[in-house]
């Protein structure tokens, strides 16, 4: 059985501007937290590297898969599983849109970027 979102948790995050997440390193030590952007789509929560897959945070989260997140009042242990589907990139493309629109597009365009897109993973509670 895989874990589950709660609803709750799930709002919170959703609402919180900012996620910090904290990969685990290939040798198991905690990397420390870096402040990113989330997004929701349906009952799953996904973040994107601003810097594609060369972003240190990126590198670490990706060499063990494994880390903890800390948004809206929630931290919870977390698999960073690989997405790549090109429909769920448009929809995270729109979600990036909707959510930060307000924000510069000097910090926006990038999300939605083949690079940024390239490094989308997917926050599955443990």
């Amino acid at each position: 059985m895989t874990a589950a979102w709660t609803k709750d948790e799930l709002s919170r995050i959703e609402q919180a501007d900012e996620l910090r997440i904290a990969p685990l390193r290939g040798d198991g030590t905690s990397r420390d937290e870096t402040t990113i952007w989330v997004v929701r789509d349906g009952d799953d929560l996904y973040v994107r590297a601003y810097r594609g897959r060369e972003g240190a945070w990126y590198r670490d989260a990706t060499d063990r898969h494994q880390g903890r997140i800390s948004s809206g009042g929630v931290t919870k242990d977390v698999t960073l599983a690989e997405a790549g589907d090109a429909a769920l990139a448009e929809r995270l493309d729109a979600a990036y849109r909707s959510k930060y629109g307000h924000y510069s597009a000097t910090y926006v365009d990038p999300m939605v970027a083949d690079g940024a897109r390239n490094a989308t993973l997917k926050l599955v509670p443990r």
